[in-house]
């Protein structure tokens, strides 16, 4: 797998579509402080860690829905493997206005656009929500 965070986007966008609670996703430290990230901002309701029948560490996410429809309505990869993308503190950009948002990763850790705003620190655009 080439792109993992672009992956598990994917997989949330694809599982929301169909209505699914739940979804499952390969476990990595990054996958994980992306979705607390969202678990944070509310877009999410959280994520537990667990095993598939084979014994790999696995993310099961639970989805989040207002009166029958997704809270996500647009989740956008970024930044890729081929094509990174860094911006500074203030170059960050707002998401609909603030409404939603960018999640960077910083020298300080994966965080939201207005945390990253408020400590000053720049670093690579991960995705976009809204």
């Amino acid at each position: 797998m080439n792109d993992p965070i672009g992956d598990m986007l994917t997989r949330i966008r694809n599982a929301q579509l169909r209505g699914k609670s739940t979804v499952s996703t390969p476990a990595s430290k990054l996958r994980a402080w992306v979705l607390d990230v969202l678990a944070d901002e509310g877009y999410i309701r959280g994520y537990e860690a667990g095993t598939d029948v084979n014994g790999h560490p696995t993310l099961e996410i639970s989805l989040k829905y207002f009166d029958g429809t997704p809270v996500i309505r647009e989740l956008q990869r970024v930044s890729t493997p081929g094509r990174r993308v860094y911006m500074g503190a203030k170059e960050i950009p707002q998401v609909r206005q603030g409404l939603g948002v960018s999640i960077v990763s910083t020298p300080k850790g994966v965080m939201s656009d207005a945390n990253a705003r408020s400590q000053n620190v720049g670093g690579e655009v991960l995705c976009t929500v809204f």
